[in-house]
């Protein structure tokens, strides 16, 4: 062991940050579906982990966004380091075959309504609503923006139903800017609408649409996908995948070993270790 180093032996106090994949977004062929929600955001520090213990590291998939008059969207799925985990996002309000609904799915963030649909809940301390839908002037003019980890997703208008915004690790995490692993995380994606679709949230959202394909969600952010206008064959996008970040001070050694190829980093007095598939460490 380096002089001054601490000692394996020592329990190890880490910072977390554990996305879930984005719900996908909803989609019809006669109302116009909500952007889906964020994955769940938990981030914390003073997180006691110990020497020759592993733990497993589960990086959630996006939902499927949904095909008007086909599939439905799903939920995102949940993200996982040891006892830690963050819940998928719900997808948006969609009238699909099957199971149809215009309320948005609850989950990490909830998804953004369809017309006439509730809004799909946020879970307490990892995200927030989706938006409400609109039927200004006529059936389904706006789908509700899904929520964010930052802010609730904005309400459907003829304009658009924005998603709500997500949550900056920097704000947290000040020193990791250089790391490439600070930004933001866990956007909503943008309501569909027949005039202008909704602006994903910052952190990964997809953007809504006023035509036949919306965008999905960033890979590896957590951000929901985004719903297209109405109409037979419509496409939703798919929620972004989710990621696992944690780091603890360098004068810890470095991991004992670690499955799932996360990258590393030293900087800054901490060691980064970030998953974008699923694996494990052992300390």
């Amino acid at each position: 062991m380096l002089v001054g180093a601490t000692p394996v032996s020592a329990a190890i106090l880490i910072e977390y940050l554990v996305v879930a994949g984005g719900g996908g977004g909803g989609t019809s062929s006669s109302y116009v579906g909500g952007g889906g929600g964020a994955g769940g955001y938990r981030t914390a520090s003073g997180f006691s982990v110990s020497a020759g213990t592993t733990y497993t590291v589960t990086v959630g998939a996006g939902g499927s966004g949904g095909v008007s008059g086909g599939s439905s969207p799903s939920n995102g799925n949940d993200s996982v380091f040891g006892s830690i985990t963050s819940t998928g996002g719900g997808c948006g309000g969609y009238r699909g075959s099957g199971n149809n609904t215009n309320s948005g799915a609850n989950g990490g963030s909830g998804g953004g309504a369809s017309d006439g649909g509730a809004v799909g809940q946020g879970t307490a301390g990892q995200g927030n609503n989706g938006g409400q839908g609109d039927s200004t002037g006529q059936s389904g003019t706006a789908g509700g923006g899904g929520g964010g980890a930052g802010a609730a997703g904005s309400n459907g208008n003829p304009g658009s139903g924005n998603g709500g915004a997500g949550s900056n690790a920097n704000s947290t995490w000040a020193s990791a800017t250089s790391t490439g692993v600070g930004g933001y995380y866990a956007g909503g994606g943008g309501g569909g609408s027949r005039y202008t679709g909704g602006t994903g949230g910052a952190g990964g959202g997809g953007n809504g649409s006023a035509t036949t394909t919306a965008s999905n969600g960033t890979a590896n952010t957590g951000g929901g996908g985004g719903a297209p206008d109405d109409g037979t064959g419509n496409t939703s996008g798919n929620g972004g995948s989710g990621i696992v970040i944690i780091r603890y001070a360098d004068t810890y050694p470095a991991a004992a070993s670690t499955t799932g190829s996360p990258s590393t980093v030293t900087s800054g007095g901490y060691r980064y270790y970030t998953w974008t598939g699923s694996g494990s460490i052992t300390f």
